[in-house]
């Protein structure tokens, strides 16, 4: 049966994640100082985005929750004890720039246009509705979604085949009708090829060496990976 929708992951797949948040606290970091921790800008930089993605993953793991782990980042980020309300307001300084710098890939509507015709839309993410649906809005797309299941609010989260099937469900589909395209090999692609639908990984890196994957470089390979032009769990043939 042919695929009749796409599922998507969010943060770095559709919207640049990466670049927001480092662009973000680089701007923070200018107005707050550099904290003695650190030795140059760049080095605070990594640690804060490895401290995101280890509090990400107790997020998914279901040992703290949004506010929570935003907390948490900062405590370990500035290497002190801080009252929830003083970790707050410093992590709403960084929100500010963050939110600033919000921007699609220019693949995104592109592909999203190209692929209107012939496939229905919806959104799988491991952060929260209500943070999605604000952020697909101000970048001006949450329209060309049918759907948003996001995994704060489902109790389940990627790679656990109950979040993609949450998804399906939504959409009143089977997984072999869906497709899910992620930038995570594991928690995306994988998971989503675990749960019983075609699992397709965004690598916009480069980082390869998945040959048990169906591998896109770019938005604009999608297309014909789901026309059928690639044959599903071939090796890499894009990067």
């Amino acid at each position: 049966m042919p695929i009749r929708a796409v599922l998507w992951d969010i943060d770095d797949t559709i919207f640049d994640y990466a670049g927001a948040d480092r662009t973000g606290m680089r701007q923070h970091l200018e107005g707050e100082g550099l904290p003695d921790t650190y030795a140059t800008v760049d080095e605070a930089l990594d640690a804060w985005t490895a401290i995101t993605v280890r509090h990400w993953a107790r997020v998914a793991a279901g040992e703290t929750d949004f506010l929570g782990q935003r907390r948490d980042r900062v405590r370990e980020f500035l290497s002190r004890a801080m009252e929830d309300a003083e970790a707050d307001a410093w992590f709403a300084g960084h929100l500010t720039h963050y939110e600033a710098a919000w921007t699609l890939f220019p693949d995104v509507l592109p592909v999203l246009d190209r692929l209107a015709a012939d496939y229905r839309h919806a959104i799988l993410s491991n952060s929260s509705t209500d943070h999605q649906h604000r952020k697909l809005t101000t970048l001006g797309i949450r329209d060309r979604f049918e759907a948003m299941v996001c995994a704060v609010e489902l109790g389940v989260s990627k790679p656990e085949a109950g979040a993609f099937h949450a998804a399906c469900e939504a959409l009143a589909l089977e997984p072999h009708e869906v497709a899910y395209v992620g930038d995570e090999p594991d928690i995306d692609a994988s998971g989503a090829v675990a749960a019983g639908l075609t699992g397709i990984w965004l690598d916009r890196r480069g980082r390869a060496g998945r040959s048990d994957l169906v591998t896109i470089t770019g938005l604009d390979q999608l297309p014909g990976v789901l026309a059928g032009h690639t044959r599903f769990g071939a090796p890499d043939t894009f990067g």
